[in-house]
Order: C-alpha cells, then structure tokens, then sequence
C-alpha cells in the first residue's frame, strides 16, 4: 500500500511538472471538430510500436533456432567429426548451461545499458557461437560455440518480452509479448524442417539471418521509455514515448502516470537479489517464480525433447508425429496471441492447465495398457490425442503466458534482479526436466506422465489461488495492485 499511496500523493505536481514540455506540438481535445479525431489521438498511431516489436522478436526466433538445432543435426555432426554420443549430448545439454549463465546476468545487463544494449550484447555472444560452430573440426570449438549461443538465448528470454511489455500500450500488450513466444516456437520448427535437407554447418549460418536483422533494426527503433524513464534521461524519454505512440497523440497522461510511478520507486533502495524476499516484493516474486516452475515441470522439455521416441514407442509414424506437432506448436501459440487481451491471463493458464492434467494422463493410460499388454490397438491412438493435446494446451496458454506476466508483475526498480531470478528458475527446470526424462521413463513410463499429470493439477490450484489477472491494466496499476493486496 505504501506504493500506491505515495504515488497518488505525488501525482498532482508531477503531472503539472510534466504537462507542460510534453503538451507541446500535441493537439487541444477542446479545439477538435469531432470526436473520431479525439479517438484517434487517444489511441496513437501503433507502426512504430509493431515495427520495435518485429525487431526485438528477431531475437525470440534466434532463440528458437537455437533450441531447435540439435535435433536434426545429430547424425551429421556425429560422423563429421567423430563424436561418441556421449561427447554429442554434451554439446546438446551444454546450450542449457549458457542459458542459465545468461539469465542470471540478462537483468543487471538490462539494467545498466538498457533492453537495446542487452539484446545487441546477445546477439554478439549468438553471432560468436554460430560462427564457432560453423568452423569447428573438433569438439571444444563446437562445445564453446553452442555455450555462447545458449548464453545469447539465456539474455533474449529475458530482455525481450519487457522490452515489448515496456514499450507496448496497455491494449495491446499481451498479444505483443505472446509474439515472442511464437517465434521461438516457429524457430525451432523452422529450423528442424530446413535441418533435414540443409548440411549441419550450412544451418549454422542460417542462424546468422535473425541476429542481422536485429542489430539492423535497432539503430531505429526507440529504446525502452520506462528505462530512460528509470535513468533521468527525460527528453529521451518523451521523445521514445512520442515516437511510439505517434507525432499528434497527446502522450501526457501515460508519461505522467509512468513518471510518478518511476518517482516514488526510486526513492526505495535499489534491490539486491536478497531484497527480492521482503515482504513487499515477494508476492510478485512468488507469482513469477511459481509461474515458471509449473511450466517446466509440467513435463514440456522432456516431452518436446523425446516427442519422436515417444511416437515410435507408442508404434505410430515418429515423422507424421513430430511434424504435426511443430505445426500445432505454432498455429495454437499464434492464436493465443490474437486473444490474450480479450480472454484474460488467467482464464488461459486455467484452460492451458487443465489440459495438460488431462493430456498427461491419456499418456499415462496408454503407456499403463501397454505396459500390461491390454488393449494394445488403443495404445497409438491414445498417445497421439495425449501428446497433442500437451502441445495444443500448453501453446494455448501455460507457454507464453507466464513471460508475459513475468514482463508485468515487477517493479522496475527490482525488475533485473527478479527477472534474472525467475529466467534462471525457468532454465534450471528446463535442464532438471530434459536431464531427468529418460531415468523417469525407464523407472516407469506411465508413472513419468502421471507424475506431470499431478504437477499440472498443483498448477491449476495455484492459477486458481495467487496469480492475479492483468488485463488492460497499466504497468504500474498491476504493481500497485499487487502491492496492495
């Protein structure tokens, strides 16, 4: 509540501070001839908004073609340059280690040069890998470039969903945030499709194209105004902030709110990862955190991992399998953007939640009839509509949503350091559940599904009890919300 109440005190003189230099070249309401005019002032001319947003999500497909080239490279890379399997798995698993190094560095970054540094500093370490990648004639450059790539896909997976939710309008802004998860999703099958009939080092260079149009694009487009907001820069702010909601819309009352909101954050201590613990923040903390734990856990890296070998130990076309996954993977995530901001955050994770509980234990059940050798012409079928029905739910909701609400719930002031907090947990499961899959399966494989099925049970309770909604809510109205509770 202190928050809240110390920005509604300071609200009065900050916008009368502000209101001033920022009214200027920006029409009078009280001088238009009608009200569609005033409509569309108020709601701003979006392009630069998208253009940003295409830009930054350049980085979101790096980042899936990043996860997605180890699959379809293994054969060809293995008999290049003689590597044993074991020497291959670490290359594949080592991505994750990058990533995790990147997550715990990506918010102080973010912080100290701001979203557009960061993400140039990402597309270095990617650019540096793949080219390491692509020359190697050995083990150690291979491993070395995959750890640098992982370490640029461990920055991007922070630093661009709040770069989109910092800069996006509040109508618009789930649907902007859920393109990042859409194309890390297209990445990965872009890159498993052209991987089949393109050499492992000619792949390698295609990872290239996304970073190029991204340090392109950044020389033109705004930094993060709430950034240049949060480092005093405020003619940069107001000029960023007009540039993406347009010459003639009066910007005055959003960068009044965000200036006061910036105001009476900054006189709080600048947070330290310990900090994120008190009894202020940790609500934020525990509903990003809790977020990202449930969407790992839940079973998707091992899932998405081992989707051919599960196909072909349910004795159905690993191929058609595989193929018609990625392609869900991509149709049901885009559709989740275009209803974010009408349905809500919530009712999709409740949905999202739900079917997985129920994908998981078709897998289950089919896994448990063959295991006890009954109704065996049941079994693909089973597998097919379970392991579907896992990529559709978890697409329609539980994967982008929680990225969309980490890039919401923080105050800025502690947003790098809970953002590296919550990508690291986000990292660390997807390497806990990828590393564990193949033990759990040989243990029991209809026991591994019904293990994820609970997971996603607990996950729906916790959608239901902590996570709160916001939609079409400002930044700084969720976090005052969530102060306040």
């Amino acid at each position: 509540m202190a928050i809240k109440e110390d920005v509604e005190k300071a609200n009065n003189s900050a916008q009368e501070e502000i209101r001033e230099p920022l009214i200027q070249g920006a029409k009078n309401p009280a001088d238009e001839e009608d009200g569609s005019d005033i409509h569309n002032r108020s709601q701003g001319n979006h392009t630069m908004v998208y253009i940003s947003t295409f830009v930054a999500v350049c980085g979101s497909y790096a980042f899936g073609a990043g996860v997605g080239y180890s699959s379809p490279t293994q054969d060809s890379i293995r008999e290049d340059l003689s590597l044993s399997l074991g020497e291959y798995s670490v290359f594949g698993s080592i991505l994750t280690f990058g990533a995790m190094i990147g997550a715990v560095t990506s918010g102080p970054i973010a912080d100290f040069i701001g979203r557009k540094g960061a993400m140039r500093v990402a597309t270095a370490f990617c650019v540096a890998g793949w080219l390491a990648i692509y020359f190697s004639e050995g083990v150690w450059p291979l491993d070395i470039g995959r750890l640098a790539t992982g370490y640029g896909m461990g920055v991007y997976s922070y630093v661009v969903p709040v770069f989109i939710a910092e800069l996006a309008p509040k109508n618009l802004r789930g649907a902007l945030t859920t393109a990042n998860q859409i194309m890390i999703c297209t990445g990965v099958s872009v890159s498993f499709m052209i991987g089949t009939v393109l050499t492992w080092r000619t792949l390698a260079l295609t990872g290239l194209v996304p970073c190029a149009i991204l340090v392109g694009g950044l020389f033109f487009i705004p930094e993060s105004p709430r950034w240049l907001a949060k480092c005093g820069r405020q003619k940069e702010f107001e000029t960023a902030l007009r540039k993406l909601r347009g010459k003639d819309t009066d910007i005055t009352d959003e960068a009044a709110e965000i200036q006061d909101y910036i105001e009476t954050l900054e006189r709080l201590p600048k947070a330290k990862l310990l900090d994120l613990f008190q009894r202020r923040y940790i609500r934020s903390v525990i509903i990003g955190v809790g977020l990202m734990v449930f969407q790992q856990f839940g079973g998707i890296n091992g899932i998405c991992f081992y989707v051919s070998s599960i196909f072909e130990s349910a004795g159905f076309s690993a191929s058609v399998g595989t193929i018609t996954y990625a392609i869900l993977q991509v149709v049901v995530t885009a559709l989740n953007a275009v209803v974010i901001d009408k349905l809500g955050r919530k009712p999709l994770l409740l949905v999202s939640a739900t079917g997985l509980f129920i994908a998981c234990l078709l897998a289950g059940l089919s896994f448990y009839l063959k295991a006890h050798d009954l109704a065996l012409n049941a079994v693909p079928a089973l597998t097919v509509i379970g392991i579907l029905l896992y990529i559709v739910s978890f697409s329609a909701g539980m994967g982008a949503v929680p990225w969309v609400m980490m890039s919401e719930i923080f105050p800025i002031n502690i947003k790098g350091a809970a953002g590296s907090l919550v990508t690291l947990v986000n990292w660390s499961g997807a390497w806990a559940v990828s590393y564990t899959f193949n033990y759990l399966i040989s243990w029991s494989s209809y026991g591994t599904y019904l293990l994820y099925a609970a997971i996603n049970a607990l996950a729906i309770v916790f959608v239901i009890t902590v996570v709160p909604e916001t939609k079409g809510k400002t930044l700084e109205q969720i976090q005052s919300s969530i102060d306040g509770k």
